[in-house]
């Protein structure tokens, strides 16, 4: 459970950046969800097919629900890779945006 409550509290953070600099999902809902929960549907597939091979193995933790959305795919692995993803694109859509303060700033500085 605890394990789920920090992921949660780590979206939570995401949210609170792409609220208040405007950067994913509160600059362009529709594609933003799109991408998002698209990029979380291939990892999860992803997982699906490493399970199906033997790749991936779930051990039992006293940190998790103990809830299973499959076979050794346990609930928190959705959370953490919608985070994952989320995550992705607030950083580089942050960057984006920080590149362009700066050169903007920059700009301003030499017109002067």
């Amino acid at each position: 459970m605890i394990y789920l409550a920090i992921l949660l509290a780590l979206i939570g953070c995401m949210v609170l950046l792409d609220a208040k600099f405007r950067l994913v999902i509160f600059a362009s809902p529709l594609a933003a969800s799109v991408s998002l929960l698209g990029g979380t549907g291939m990892f999860l597939l992803w997982d699906i097919i490493a399970i199906d091979q033997g790749i991936f193995l779930h051990r039992d933790s006293t940190l998790m629900t103990g809830i299973m959305l499959g076979d050794q795919l346990p609930l928190e692995e959705a959370f953490f890779l919608f985070f994952l993803c989320y995550q992705t694109m607030v950083l580089v859509t942050g960057y984006l945006a920080w590149r362009r303060h700066r050169a903007k700033a920059a700009g301003k500085v030499e017109a002067r």
